[in-house]
């Protein structure tokens, strides 16, 4: 059923109209056909609001008693019954009359919304809960009556019902609102113009909020990427250093200068989490930000404009305020800087401010190789071929081999530049190549020991020995990041592979999969939370690793799949790239416990079904095989008492005779039915102790004849854990049914041995057997086997002695007699404590023990 639709008139300060405004959108919609009632609405004897009235269907109220008042409420029981399209319900707030079916009418409604009925109510501002403070430090007065936040937030529509406090305050000396005796003392206390204007303004900007709210839900739902200037968001990029301070000042004033102008820090890190921020400025920072208004935000990226830019767009800014470089001149030969970047790139619908501080030009340390992905031991080794290398060449070259010539000089460092590349990248060629230019100009380019090059064939020679050393270490450096990106993304591309099929084949549970998610991102602990409404508290709906988090707010990474369902992992913070896998595993995680409780319902609708079945066919066996010994017993009552016929005395003793078999008959199906019925309600509490077979067994025969059962069970039988009233429920079921289909005059056998730590009943008959696909089949309830029973019975025999074995902790199954018929074989556990030389001796004394013949 879905969810009826909530719209809400919210007043600014009692007495704007939005109770009159209700009841003028029911009739609009009942003018448009629609069926609309009226379950409570309170108009204080307000002429016009109770006009307003007429025309409109209204259920009738509740009548509480409470201190030996009467009191009336809204009759949800009656709304619910009468089940209209749409209902109003004023003042949401209300406390509702102990005794009545929720405290709060807030609460009422929630019921109504579930029933799937549209809504309209009101509210005023000052009964929200989080404005509670404020409210009575503007009007010195605090409201008792009060609705959550998140109730009125999450309403389909919200209309603000406003008025400007000089017409409110007409309206109240018009005698509009309040009698005329109370008027004065209103205007002259809450209807002040200061706290009309106040209240006002609390109900523009919570109204504002919301609507913000609708405009990030529906860019996102849209795509939309382009920044929309509907409210000023200014975006504070900071470093972790001290000019951050200033730009969160900075940008604190140009918020202030735009009516609900919004600030928001972010501060980007590495992914491989190098950072030169100190966490103590950081930290100071952010309490300076949260003094001001402001949320600060940590986000992961290695190209720091790029990660900034995707920021501002994506929560809808309007300017970026950033520092002046901290770098000094000669560091801009490595790149223009961060701000110049996203000046550059930010287009026509970001403003971006460069904010002079004091740190500005004060310098900062060497930028790191972008991208490099080549691991610390490899690093290490191409800095010493890039520094020491050349050093130790030029060593073995003067004093070893000092006339190899100026080419092969040169051929040898640029392979050693070349080596520094493969190894460390391109910072450590860059360091060979450096190196190994002014060790070749010094010691082998003529003049030597000096480093004025006389050959301009030389210069050009160095030159080029530079250039492809610079080429070599950024093809090298390229090549370790493209293998890098191409590692990511293949275990991407498997992990996503291995999501989908687990999506195909319907495999992996819950905890295997989260544990699949902590494994894959070295997390502490991943829980799936779910709650059942946004204001309802979050639950675990599953986790894996210890100390779980039980809200997303507790944890490191919140990963939200719906407005009541969220992935928390608790551990370390996530880099941005890593966010997309994640959602997918999130996703499959929703889809798994979907499947789970689908799975559950399955197996609950199964079982009514089974139960709808059984009551089919007890339906079927009350109106048959029930029926027909109570037509004995009735025929044979009515016999006796008719007085037209006198009764010899062995007819009267057939007639009691009959009746008492069919009583018998009746009192073994009934037990049959009740055992059955207890069985499948889960009610069947056995006894366990130990007990002797052959004390129960021969006790469970008293409803066959004498010689249709021949018994072997040995009193050296070592003693079974059961319960005994349900042993010889099973015991005498099984026997039955085997004497029931044994030809006449073949008894049946009942014989017990001992198996390793089990004791076997076997009851064997000379039928007509059971083929192997029917096995199963007969001791499902009401199965009676070729549906042609013999006697009575409505097949629920053998059902009831295997679910009292199953209770047990024993097992009845079915095999072939050798020869023609078939065996029930009832496995039972053997006491504990009985060792093997005991059931040795059973199985001796057993075989040697004659047959009793019962």
């Amino acid at each position: 059923m879905a969810r009826g639709k909530l719209r809400i008139y919210l007043g600014a300060a009692p007495g704007v109209g939005k109770t009159y405004a209700m009841l003028s959108e029911a009739h609009r919609r009942i003018e448009r056909g629609t069926d609309c009632v009226v379950a409570f609405v309170e108009h204080h004897n307000r002429p016009r609001t109770e006009v307003m009235l007429h025309g409109l269907e209204q259920v009738p109220r509740r009548e509480l008693h409470y201190r030996d008042t009467v009191f009336t409420e809204m009759d949800v029981d009656a709304v619910l019954a009468r089940r209209p399209k749409v209902v109003l319900v004023d003042e949401l707030a209300h406390s509702n009359i102990p005794g009545s079916r929720n405290a709060k009418r807030w609460q009422d409604v929630e019921e109504l919304l579930a029933a799937g009925i549209d809504v309209i109510s009101t509210v005023n501002i000052q009964h929200l809960e989080s404005l509670g403070d404020v409210v009575e430090s503007i009007t010195g007065v605090r409201q008792r009556e009060t609705v959550p936040d998140e109730v009125v937030r999450r309403a389909d529509q919200i209309e603000l019902v406003d008025m400007s406090p000089q017409a409110l305050r007409r309206r109240m000396a018009h005698g509009n609102i309040y009698k005329p005796d109370k008027v004065d003392a209103a205007l002259s206390n809450y209807f002040r113009p200061g706290n009309l204007t106040a209240l006002r303004e609390l109900a523009l900007l919570w109204v504002a909020d919301r609507v913000d709210e609708y405009l990030k839900q529906y860019r996102s739902e849209h795509r939309v990427s382009k920044i929309w200037g509907s409210r000023e968001r200014i975006v504070v990029g900071l470093t972790g250093g001290p000019e951050g301070r200033t730009l969160i000042r900075r940008a604190a004033r140009l918020a202030e200068k735009g009516a609900g102008g919004e600030v928001l820090a972010v501060y980007i890190a590495r992914s491989d989490g190098l950072t030169a921020a100190s966490p103590k400025e950081l930290a100071v920072q952010r309490t300076l930000l949260e003094d001001l208004g402001g949320t600060f935000h940590h986000v992961i990226g290695d190209d720091i404009p790029a990660a900034l830019l995707d920021f501002a767009r994506g929560v809808n800014a309007t300017q970026i305020v950033l520092g002046v470089s901290r770098r000094k001149t000669w560091q801009y030969v490595f790149g223009p800087g961060v701000g110049a970047t996203v000046a550059r790139e930010s287009g026509p619908d970001l403003d971006v401010h460069l904010i002079t501080h004091d740190e500005a030009g004060k310098g900062r340390g060497l930028p790191v190789a972008r991208g490099a992905r080549l691991g610390g031991l490899r690093l290490l080794w191409g800095w010493l071929v890039g520094a020491l290398g050349p050093v130790l060449l030029t060593f073995l070259l003067t004093s070893v081999a000092p006339s190899v010539g100026l080419a092969n000089d040169m051929l040898l460092f640029l392979s050693l530049t070349v080596a520094a590349a493969l190894l460390g990248g391109l910072l450590p060629a860059l360091a060979s190549a450096v190196v190994g230019s002014l060790l070749l100009n010094w010691y082998f380019t003529p003049p030597v020991h000096t480093l004025t090059i006389a050959d301009p064939k030389n210069i050009v020679a160095i030159a080029i020995f530079i250039g492809v050393a610079v080429s070599v270490a950024s093809v090298v450096d390229l090549a370790a990041r493209r293998t890098h990106q191409a590692a990511r993304l293949r275990a991407e591309s498997e992990i996503l592979s291995f999501l989908a099929g687990n999506v195909l084949r319907g495999e992996t549970s819950l905890e295997a999969l989260l544990e699949r998610v902590r494994e894959t991102f070295g997390m502490e602990s991943v829980a799936l939370l779910e709650r059942e409404s946004e204001v309802a508290p979050w639950t675990c709906a599953g986790s894996v690793g210890p100390r779980p988090a039980g809200c997303p707010e507790d944890a490191e990474v919140d990963m939200p799949v719906s407005d009541r369902m969220s992935l928390a992992l608790t551990g370390r913070v996530l880099p941005a790239e890593d966010r997309r896998v994640l959602a997918a595993f999130a996703a499959q995680a929703v889809v798994v416990l979907d499947r789970r409780r689908l799975q559950e319902e399955a197996d609950q609708a199964r079982t009514l079904a089974e139960g709808n079945r059984i009551r089919t066919a007890l339906l079927a066996a009350v109106s048959h095989d029930l029926r027909t010994p109570l037509a004995g017993i009735k025929a044979s009552v009515t016999s006796l008492r008719s007085d037209d016929v006198e009764w010899s005395e062995q007819d009267q003793a057939d007639l009691l005779e009959a009746i008492e078999e069919g009583a018998d008959r009746l009192d073994h199906l009934v037990g049959n039915l009740l055992d059955m019925s207890r069985l499948q309600t889960g009610t069947v509490t056995p006894i366990i102790r130990e007990v002797d077979l052959d004390e129960v067994v021969p006790m469970a025969l008293g409803g066959v004849p004498e010689d249709s059962v021949e018994l072997d069970v040995p009193e050296t039988l070592p003693m079974v854990h059961v319960d005994k009233g349900l042993l010889e429920r099973a015991v005498a079921n099984v026997v039955e049914n085997a004497v029931k289909y044994s030809p006449d005059g073949t008894p049946v056998l009942v014989a017990a041995s001992a198996i390793a730590d089990r004791v076997e009943v076997r009851v064997v008959d000379r039928g007509p057997g059971v083929p192997d696909e029917a096995k199963d089949r007969i001791f499902e309830p009401f199965q009676r086997y070729g549906d042609a029973p013999r006697g009575a019975g409505v097949g629920l025999g053998l059902a009831v002695a295997r679910g009292f074995a199953e209770a047990m902790g024993g097992t009845l199954n079915a095999e072939d007699t050798p020869g023609g018929g078939l065996t029930m074989v009832l496995s039972l556990r053997m006491a504990p404590g009985r060792g093997a030389a005991v059931v040795a001796q059973g199985r001796t004394d057993g075989v040697n023990t004659p047959s009793a013949s019962a």
